[in-house]
């Protein structure tokens, strides 16, 4: 295993000498679609004319289904199959694993007559066109025995337990020093459920050829798609190709796989015939993964002079009754600020409401909503200004672990943050600011969000035309994954941009672990440079050896890369030329990366810090976010253009976050009440004002060979905490159940006498 001394020594992206790295590059697949030439999952054109499955999802949160009439449907125009837990295909046992290498385990559909979240799908409709599916799906009778879900999260916090394997993690004695403390902060935030709210459902189009099962589905992961597949199928793994070249947005709800997977992967093996599923609107606000409500107590004790001496931050989250997913929403606070005394960790409350699962910054997102207010709230306790209380609280070493910071420049952001917003501009006393009837105020907040190196393989090859075939079975899920990788190829191999084509997104490429967790880039860039590199080595030995090459005889580890030619000296031929003479048939190596052995001696975390200014309306409680400012320390950027695309995405997303987002629960039928994008809040244009997002120039050596970082999950990190923190400058108002709706706020306003 490699060591980090080893990714320090110079290589074509750290040399730049095209200038591609960094360069704000359109998007690779842009034109295919923004032409709608890019066919996502559902779109595929498939070998022959397809069928339709639709989903019947269950009506009730908990219990068994007592009989199900099927026979109307049968009789419907165009059906071939209606499937419930009577008569679905024989599928792998829910959790089996037939092959022990297998990333994901069987995941079966229709396994049985137990129902245990609203919306589970309980039977599945095949006919010949989606109309006649879906009116076949509505005729479905089902008779339940309901059993009493549990699905008021609020009511059951006293059954939250510490997560299976977890415990809190502390670091001196919290309670004594927070006892003494002579400053204290001890509060309670409450963040909602969540929805992804994709712009692409998930879907799959499947279909049969000879043995092989191929797949086009929406899903962020390949490998473990495709293996959890081959086990509900119980095939060989190699007898699923899973493709998904295209996705339509994923934030971690496509982390996993669902049942239209399956069902359309059974459905054209009993029709021996193409199959294509996808879930509705309604159904995935349902049926799909969401982000838990949490419910998180901070406990800050300090000195007069602000400067902590006891931290804590405990969050209770929810899950599935089955499942173990845990909202970490502590666990950021654990590198933030310098403590002495601490105590971070988690609850977790089992509910009859579907899968609780990651969603863009999972942890962070919600977390810092508490935490980051909580600093507020302590600045003004002590008279100190945010930005300076957060400088003031600068460890020199990660606080739990006492590591070295591989590289930390969150003071940078913060000071050259609040220079460039205006941040000396802002009244230190609440509601001193007024535009007519708005009250008008600026928050800040800090953020974080860890960094991430995972084992990816990539293979490179050249053609006698100099093109460069990039093939990973990596995924892009509108961040960019296309297009960094071409730069990457670009700059690694010297030859143009438009001579590089990239293939991703099919499991018979060189594996990569996915897009999400903010490791895609680092982790699918890092082996596409080990291969460029094992490929430019190959075309220097060939020329080195060529007895036709300029080249021949001459160092070939001095051979330059530059606009698709090879030089030595004064010597020198086309790439292209030399494929065509000395090797017809192309060139091809392969990488791979995998994270260092003493890459843990290091903390490692990307950095930001967010500025912002509001007006509140004091007749109508209403919010407007007029300016917002992020920057931030993420390693070397690949592409300034998708990198703060990412970074403002993320803003927008936090104030929603903080403004707009939330779902709730319908108690009598354990469903969620938003169920679809009019009714679930998201920012528009009209929410958003000014907005910009600065990246410092930085390379973190210890992270990767590319000393990059991601950056995908880090601009939502503290953005919502910072639009509360400027709605409490504008009017005096805290509000700690999120979303600030005006409602919240406008009581708090009447109570005020505003």
């Amino acid at each position: 295993m490699s060591s980090v001394a080893d990714w320090k020594a110079p290589n074509p992206v750290s040399e730049n000498r095209s200038g591609l790295i960094g360069k704000a590059v359109d998007r690779y697949e842009g034109p295919l679609k923004v032409t709608g030439t890019a066919p996502y999952a559902y779109e595929v054109e498939p070998p022959s004319p397809p069928a339709y499955g639709v989903m019947v999802p269950a009506a009730i949160a908990r219990g068994r289904i007592t009989d199900i009439d099927t026979a109307e449907a049968e009789r419907a125009p165009g059906v071939f199959h209606v499937w419930t837990h009577r008569n679905a295909p024989e599928q792998g046992a829910r959790g089996a694993r037939v092959h022990p290498r297998s990333t994901a385990p069987a995941r079966p559909a229709l396994e049985n007559d137990r129902v245990t979240y609203f919306g589970q799908p309980v039977g599945f409709v095949l006919a010949d066109t989606l109309e006649n599916a879906t009116a076949a799906a509505h005729l479905v009778r089902i008779a339940y025995a309901e059993e009493p879900p549990e699905v008021d999260f609020q009511a059951r916090l006293g059954d939250a337990r510490d997560p299976h394997g977890e415990e809190d993690v502390r670091v001196g004695d919290f309670e004594a020093a927070f006892a003494a403390a002579p400053v204290k902060l001890d509060q309670t935030w409450s963040t909602p459920v969540q929805n992804h709210c994709q712009m692409e459902p998930c879907a799959t189009t499947a279909w049969w050829e000879g043995p092989i099962c191929v797949v086009h589905t929406s899903v962020q992961m390949v490998k473990p798609a495709q293996h959890g597949l081959a086990e509900t199928l119980k095939i060989g793994r190699d007898d699923v190709r899973l493709l998904t070249r295209y996705i339509g947005g994923g934030f971690g709800g496509k982390g996993q796989t669902y049942d239209e997977l399956t069902l359309a992967a059974l459905g054209a093996r009993a029709l021996g015939r193409p199959v294509k599923v996808a879930f509705t609107r309604q159904q995935m606000m349902q049926g799909t993964v969401h982000r838990p409500a949490t419910v998180q107590r901070v406990r800050l004790g300090a000195t007069p002079d602000g400067r902590l001496t006891a931290m804590s931050l405990i969050t209770t989250t929810h899950c599935h009754r089955d499942g173990q997913f845990v909202e970490h929403a502590s666990n950021f606070a654990r590198s933030l600020y310098a403590a002495p005394n601490r105590l971070t960790g988690h609850r977790l409350v089992k509910l009859d409401l579907p899968g609780a699962g990651p969603m863009r910054a999972p942890g962070e997102a919600p977390g810092m909503l508490s935490l980051e207010v909580a600093m507020d709230e302590l600045a003004e306790a002590v008279g100190l200004d945010p930005v300076e209380l957060r400088i003031r609280n600068e460890p020199e070493v990660d606080p739990e672990t006492g590591k070295p910071f591989s590289v930390r420049q969150l003071v940078r952001c913060l000071r050259e943050g609040a220079q460039m917003f205006g941040w000396d501009r802002r009244m230190p006393q609440p509601g001193r600011v007024r535009d007519g009837r708005w009250l008008v105020g600026m928050g800040m907040a800090a953020a974080i969000r860890g960094n991430f190196l995972l084992p990816a393989k990539c293979s490179f090859s050249v053609d006698g035309d100099g093109v460069i075939t990039v093939k990973q079975g990596m995924t892009d899920i509108g961040t960019g994954t296309y297009t960094v990788l071409a730069q990457i190829a670009a700059e690694t191999l010297g030859v143009p941009l438009k001579d590089v084509r990239v293939e991703i997104g099919d499991s018979e490429l060189p594996p990569a672990p996915g897009s999400g967790g903010q490791f895609g880039a680092a982790t699918a860039g890092s082996a596409a440079l080990a291969a460029g590199m094992n490929l430019r080595r190959a075309i220097a030995e060939l020329a080195a050896n060529d007895p036709g090459s300029p080249l021949q005889g001459g160092p070939a580890e001095e051979v330059l890369f530059e606009d698709g030619v090879i030089a030595l000296g004064n010597r020198s031929e086309r790439i292209a030329t030399l494929i065509r003479r000395a090797a017809p048939d192309g060139l091809m190596a392969e990488g791979e990366i995998r994270p260092a052995a003493d890459a843990r001696n290091w903390s490692q975390h990307t950095y930001g810090a967010h500025f912002c200014e509001v007006a509140v309306d004091t007749i109508t409680g209403e919010t407007r976010v007029r300016r917002m400012l992020g920057v931030f320390a993420a390693g070397r950027i690949l592409n300034w253009k998708t990198a703060r695309s990412q970074l403002t995405g993320g803003m927008i997303w936090g104030v929603a976050s903080a403004l707009h987002e939330g779902n709730a629960v319908d108690p009598r039928y354990g469903s969620f009440i938003n169920q679809d994008l009019a009714q679930y809040l998201v920012p528009v244009q009209a929410d958003i004002g000014e907005l910009d997002a600065i990246m410092l120039d930085e390379v973190d050596d210890k992270a990767n060979p590319l000393g990059i970082k991601g950056v995908g999950e880090l601009g939502i990190a503290g953005a919502g905490a910072a639009v509360a923190n400027a709605i409490y400058n504008a009017c005096g108002v805290r509000v700690r159940d999120y979303p600030i709706t005006p409602d919240k706020l406008l009581a708090a306003l009447v109570a005020q006498g505003r």
